[in-house]
């Protein structure tokens, strides 16, 4: 019963939420978080830093996949200082990998990629938590159980992606083909379930010039996909299938990003298949691999009331409010766009 409160709640919270950010975040409005005032101009106007909502947002799906990875490891007994230290250590990595790969592959250096971030996450992870298990720091405690925290992660990342497909809608990034471009089949689909964006500032706009047309909703079938898998992976994961867990998270999620980037239209590089396409279909063969490797790991049966009872401690709401903040800074300052900000006095309120 507990267990089915919880996947209720969390479906009818994340679905109001993606409800919401499909409705809205494709208009203007949307892009533009605040600009604060840096420098100023001759003119008397300041020249202005842009804080987006694509930060606060992704900020938003950050922390949504922190809390649900640390209400699983503590469900099944990890203690939350433990959980917060693979997570630190997990974001160090996987944070600017998203911004090394994108420039890489798209050679451009003020953008972020999801699925170059994930496939260096699948890569480190399992032996993270090898490297993990030889630290001084595990010495007196119990070895974390390599396969359900690859669970765990597989489905904070799954509701990460999902809930983070919001910030590409609001910057107008990673935006599917126009529906004219599509075949006979797909235009009658979409001809009723699309996206039309607003803005030039948005990047749909200035990098494909498709502002204002009707456009495949990639962004929006990417998140209900992850977070509808996510929820059933939380189900089997609190009814102990682990190696379930892991091994759907990793052929779904990698399986979707394999067919999803042939409904987009945004620049992937130049190859027919994208190299994160590759990435993905190394990231499953490499799921099968890893699983032989940690058998005979004895891990409780999960407590979901345990798990959430970790969230109400002092440090850790403290931690993921600071975690909250440094994404946002990171991901949020735009350095695409630019602003300029004036000032003046309501005469008649003196």
């Amino acid at each position: 019963m507990n267990n089915l409160f919880f996947l209720t709640v969390m479906a009818l919270l994340f679905g109001s939420y993606l409800a919401w950010g499909f409705r809205s975040l494709p208009y203007e409005r949307w892009q533009m978080f605040a600009s604060i005032p840096i420098r100023r101009e001759e003119n008397g106007c300041w020249q202005g830093i842009n804080l987006t909502y694509y930060g606060l947002l992704t900020a938003n799906a950050y922390l949504a996949a922190v809390a649900i990875f640390i209400i699983l490891q503590s469900a099944i007994g990890q203690s939350p200082g433990k959980s917060l230290l693979l997570v630190v250590s997990i974001l160090a990595v996987c944070v600017p990998a998203s911004r090394l790969i994108a420039l890489w592959v798209e050679k451009k250096a003020h953008t972020f990629t999801a699925g170059g971030a994930s496939f260096v996450g699948a890569l480190i992870a399992p032996w993270l938590a090898v490297l993990f298990n030889h630290l001084p720091v595990a010495a007196d405690s119990d070895k974390l159980p390599v396969i359900p925290f690859l669970a765990a992660m597989s489905i904070a990342y799954c509701m990460g992606e999902g809930l983070g497909r919001l910030a590409c809608i609001s910057y107008g990034c990673c935006y599917g083909k126009p529906i004219e471009d599509c075949s006979p089949f797909l235009r009658k689909i979409f001809s009723r379930w699309n996206f039309v964006f607003f803005g030039s500032t948005k990047k749909i706009a200035y990098a494909g010039g498709l502002e204002g047309r009707k456009v495949v909703p990639v962004q929006a079938m990417t998140a209900i996909f992850h977070i509808t898998m996510g929820l059933i992976l939380i189900a089997f994961f609190l009814t102990s299938h682990f190696f379930a867990v892991f091994l759907m998270g990793a052929v779904l999620t990698h399986g979707w990003r394999i067919c999803s980037e042939f409904l987009r239209a945004d620049y992937r590089g130049t190859s027919k298949i994208t190299a994160y396409q590759k990435m993905s279909i190394i990231s499953i063969i490499y799921a099968f691999v890893i699983p032989g490797l940690f058998v005979g790991e004895t891990v409780p049966v999960p407590d979901i009331v345990l798990g959430l009872g970790a969230m109400w401690e002092p440090l850790m709401l403290v931690f993921l409010q600071t975690v909250w903040i440094i994404l946002f800074l990171y991901t949020g300052r735009s350095g695409i766009t630019g602003s300029v900000v004036s000032f003046h006095v309501h005469e008649d309120r003196i």
